[in-house]
C-alpha cells in the first residue's frame, strides 16, 4: 500500500492523542484510548498542539484517506526525565502506527521525513523506546544512538536515543 505524508496540523491533534496511545503501549495495558488525555506525564507530547515554537510532526494517510501513522516531535517541559541524558530543548519524537498498518513501512515513511525537516530547526531530536520494541532497529537504521538505558513510566527498561542532526559548529 502507498501513503501519502502530510504535515501535522492543528486539527490533526484528536489524532496524535489516538497515537499516543499506541506510541505509549497503553493499548497493552487495557486502558482506554482517551487516558492519554488524561496522564500528566503523556499529556505534554500533544497538548496545544502547534501553539508552542517548533512543534513539527507529520501524518501518513493510506489511499484511502485513512490515518495510518503519525511522528511529531516536541520539545518538553524543563523537567522532563530525558533532559537528565540529552541537553535542554532538544525535542523529542513520538511516533506511532495504527495497528492495522503495522509492518507496511508506515513508520520508515515517516522517518524518511521527519529527521529531515527537523534538522533547519534543531541540532538533535531525543527518544525514548521500550528494550523489547523492534522499533529501536528502526531508529538505528535513522542514525539514532543509544545514550541510556532507564527505567520507564510503567516500570519497564527503555532506551534514551539520540540523532544528532548538525555537527556542533553547525548548531551556533
Amino acid at each position: 500500500m502507498k501513503f501519502t505524508i502530510r504535515p501535522a496540523l492543528k486539527s490533526d491533534e484528536p489524532l496524535l492523542w489516538r497515537m499516543l496511545y499506541f506510541a505509549a503501549h497503553m493499548d497493552e495495558e487495557g486502558s482506554a484510548p482517551e487516558s492519554a488525555k488524561t496522564n500528566p506525564d503523556l499529556a505534554p507530547y500533544v497538548e496545544k498542539w502547534t501553539e508552542r515554537a517548533g512543534d513539527l510532526g507529520f501524518i501518513a494517510v493510506g489511499e484511502d484517506g485513512t490515518p495510518a501513522g503519525a511522528a511529531w516531535i516536541r520539545v518538553m517541559p524543563a523537567e522532563s526525565p530525558l533532559y537528565r541524558w540529552v541537553a535542554p530543548q532538544t525535542p523529542e519524537l513520538a511516533i506511532a502506527v495504527a495497528p492495522e498498518f503495522v509492518g507496511q513501512g508506515v513508520g520508515t515513511e515517516l522517518m524518511r521525513h521527519l529527521p529531515p525537516a527537523a534538522r533547519a530547526i534543531y541540532p538533535a531530536i531525543a527518544l525514548s523506546v521500550r528494550a523489547n520494541n523492534p522499533a529501536k532497529r528502526l531508529y538505528e537504521r535513522f542514525g539514532f544512538a543509544t545514550v541510556a538505558r532507564i527505567t520507564n513510566r510503567v516500570g519497564t527498561q527503555s532506551f534514551v536515543m539520540l540523532l544528532q542532526l548538525r555537527q556542533r559548529a553547525d548548531a551556533e
